[in-house]
């Protein structure tokens, strides 16, 4: 490449408006020199070389060299020279700096007396310092700045150059003659300023060219005599221009430039940049001056641009903490999680979100579909590094995004569990955005037939737009610390939450114990004063039928009639509390012989039994106790017969497939090998009736033990125990049990068994 560090450093010449001596040391004596020290010294360079400092300098000012150089030191040290020869003395701005073996002092002539006193930069300085304080937003801050920079220097033109993280830069300050073409907001590829003199930059160097069309001055000899190598002029301010450099700047038209580096954090965060149409000289004091003034943009844009990333830190702080108090109070965690929705959008400012727990998949605002986000995170989970994973490119990382790059361009994937497939993932949608270039990017690239690329300055600077696509805005910093907080956040809720569910299923295990003893104990208990009360007050109805009056023996039967009923429900709490206690015994059970005795006993039990039994396949076979399972089919049947009033009654009894895509649906009758289906998920079975149906805010009571919706003497009576003792066989199986209902319509009751 043309642009390497052996030219840019090591070019042997410089610019021909001061002159270089190399010094030996501690002898000082001058080993190379500029070949245009006749010009401003009216001393040819041959006369000079090899011979002691103090040939040019007095004692005085040799001792401050030698004074200088006895210390530590670090890029440049500025001083005033003053040269007396035969044709009159001289002042110089004299610029003393180390390199390999050897010192270098650069000279710099004063063009005139007043340029001596700095007071009148320093004035300025200050008056440019105080007007940028009382500006608030960054991009009027740094429009300001080219604005007191040109007051200043009186360049035609001055910018402010930001890089990106590529090394690429966009002006997005400007400050011109108004005859001249706007740069503003336009973009350079990272080949304008090659790596090499962005490092240059990156110590903080500063570059001065007053003249570009200047001949440059060699050295001589061209080799350092100490270490015979050619002299590295990294440091050196008055090193001469690159041909490249030349050409590039010639091709814009411009004649001098001038540019101070704005370094944030160790890191280039862009320039000053300073351009003019002819040749121009400008003080040292003022590029000094305008040094200082860097340093101060660098440091206040540092804090206006902290202070702005902190009121938006604080923002999501404030969001986040009201998010994580409301999910550790809250006993389903999906549910505070995408409840109220834009909470969790909010949280790093996405567009859309889906949250992962285990199988099941909760969209929220713009995301792809449920399938293409559970592809997404097996693709995903490759690359997750620290339980998180970003990209405002995803369709260029993973081409399946391409077919919903337009609500997810920009990915932040977070995985909160590596036990259990828990993700939270947020999206971005693409931003098509138009980026003007200063002529088209890729002219000064060419691909020799070797294939190496060389670099040449570019000849069209005319506006060249590009656009960006399959891209979302970036991530911020603070945004992806967001994530990660919630994450711990979450994972310390959750193990809480485990610590307090132990504790709690270990007293309610023993509650339940206790609980479903007493209540056998009661019960049992009670029934034998019960049937002494049944039995007294029957032999009292026989043995003084002939006393009492009608009155007394309507309340005798009514006492008859309620021990009867209270001897039920005592039977019931006896068999609700022994399901408790009982053990499970569990065969394998086919379902379609359960449910055909199921429906014989019924119509034992019941000689009105008049419906249609609709099967519409075979029902499969499953873990079960058959017993207990059994129960559950005849509470169901009895209760669908029961509060059925049409007068062509029917009852249904079928299972769900579950198909590729997870969503239950109800089965179509079709021929299959049932007793196949994989036990690792819960098989949902339904009874469907045409009865009366239940009102919605009922739903959930008719689970209630003891629990009627209907008057006793209506719909055959009963306890009102059925679905409970129902609902906790379920239960004890591990499944669970729901019902849909339209009133005048029908129920279906649904159960779920592995």
């Amino acid at each position: 490449m043309s642009h390497d560090r052996e030219l840019i450093y090591f070019s042997g010449s410089i610019q021909p408006h001061g002159i270089l001596l190399v010094l030996s040391y501690p002898e000082l004596k001058i080993l190379q020199v500029s070949a245009n020290t006749q010009a401003h010294l009216g001393i040819p360079h041959q006369n000079l070389l090899n011979q002691p400092l103090d040939t040019l300098l007095d004692t005085t000012q040799i001792q401050a060299i030698s004074k200088c150089l006895s210390k530590d030191f670090m890029g440049i040290n500025p001083m005033k020279i003053l040269i007396r020869n035969p044709g009159g003395d001289r002042l110089f701005n004299g610029l003393l700096h180390r390199t390999t073996d050897v010192i270098v002092l650069e000279l710099e002539p004063i063009i005139s007396q007043t340029q001596e006193n700095f007071f009148s930069c320093s004035a300025l300085v200050k008056g440019a310092i105080a007007q940028l304080q009382q500006v608030s937003g960054s991009s009027e801050f740094l429009q300001l700045v080219t604005q007191q920079v040109q007051n200043l220097t009186g360049f035609d033109r001055v910018m402010v150059y930001q890089f990106d993280s590529q090394g690429a830069g966009k002006v997005i300050a400007e400050t011109k003659r108004d005859n001249l073409p706007s740069y503003l907001e336009l973009h350079y590829p990272a080949t304008d300023i090659p790596k090499p003199v962005r490092e240059s930059y990156k110590r903080g160097m500063s570059r001065f060219i007053p003249n570009l069309s200047a001949q440059p001055i060699e050295l001589v000899p061209q080799k350092n005599q100490v270490t015979q190598q050619p002299l590295d002029l990294s440091l050196a301010v008055l090193r001469s221009v690159d041909s490249c450099c030349v050409e590039y700047h010639q091709n814009i038209g411009v004649a001098a430039i001038m540019v101070v580096a704005l370094v944030k954090n160790q890191t280039l965060w862009g320039l000053i940049s300073c351009h003019h149409q002819t040749p121009k000289f400008v003080p040292y004091e003022i590029r000094e001056a305008c040094e200082l003034l860097a340093q101060f943009v660098v440091s206040e844009l540092t804090n206006k641009v902290d202070r702005e990333e902190l009121d938006y830190i604080v923002k999501l702080r404030a969001l986040q903490s009201e998010f994580v108090e409301s999910i550790s109070q809250a006993d389903n965690l999906k549910q505070a999680l995408v409840n109220p929705a834009p909470r969790l959008l909010d949280l790093v400012s996405a567009q859309g979100a889906a949250v992962c727990l285990e199988d099941e998949i909760t969209l929220v605002g713009l995301t792809p579909t449920v399938e293409q986000v559970r592809d997404l995170i097996d693709w995903a989970d490759a690359q997750v590094s620290n339980a998180l994973f970003q990209t405002n490119l995803l369709p260029k990382l993973y081409p399946e995004a391409l077919a919903f790059k337009d609500v997810a361009s920009g990915l932040l994937l977070l995985q909160i569990s590596k036990v259990r497939r828990y993700y939270i993932l947020w999206f971005r949608p693409e931003v098509l955005q138009t980026v003007n270039w200063a002529g088209n990017p890729n002219a000064s690239t060419t691909v020799e037939a070797d294939g190496t690329v060389t670099l040449s300055p570019r000849q069209s600077f005319q506006r060249w737009q590009q656009t960006v696509r399959c891209t979302s805005l970036p991530w911020k910093t603070c945004e992806l610390e967001q994530a990660l907080d919630l994450r711990n956040a979450i994972v310390g809720i959750v193990l809480k939450k485990a610590d307090e569910l132990a504790q709690i299923n270990r007293e309610l295990e023993r509650s339940n114990q206790e609980l479903d003893s007493f209540a056998y104990a009661a019960s049992h208990d009670l029934k034998e004063p019960l049937r002494g009360i049944h039995n007294f007050s029957t032999l009292l109805l026989r043995g003084y039928e002939s006393v009492l009056d009608d009155v007394g023996k309507s309340r005798l039967q009514t006492l008859i009639r309620l021990t009867r009923r209270m001897e039920s429900l005592i039977d019931v709490l006896l068999k609700f509390s022994r399901l408790g206690q009982a053990e499970l015994h569990y065969v394998s059970t086919d379902l379609n012989l359960i449910v055909n005795k199921a429906l014989e006993d019924l119509r034992v039990s019941r000689p009105d039994f008049q419906a249609q039994i609709r099967i519409p396949r075979p029902l499969p076979t499953v873990e079960c106790d058959p017993v207990l399972i059994g129960e559950v089919f005849t509470n169901l049947f009895s209760n669908a017969l029961k509060y059925n009033n049409k007068a062509e009654k029917w009852i249904e009894i079928g299972y769900l497939d579950k198909e590729g895509t997870g969503d239950w649906v109800l089965g179509t009758g079709k021929s299959q090998k049932v007793n196949q289906q994989s036990s690792q998920f819960p098989i949902t079975f339904y009874i469907k009736d045409n009865g009366i149906g239940i009102r919605e805010r009922h739903l959930e009571i008719i689970f209630r033990l003891f629990k009627r919706l209907h008057e006793q003497h209506l719909y055959g009576g009963g306890t009102g125990a059925g679905l409970t003792i129902t609902k906790k066989i379920i239960e004890r199986h591990g499944g669970q049990i729901w019902v849909e209902s339209t009133v005048d319509v029908g129920s279906t009751f649904y159960f779920t068994l592995t």
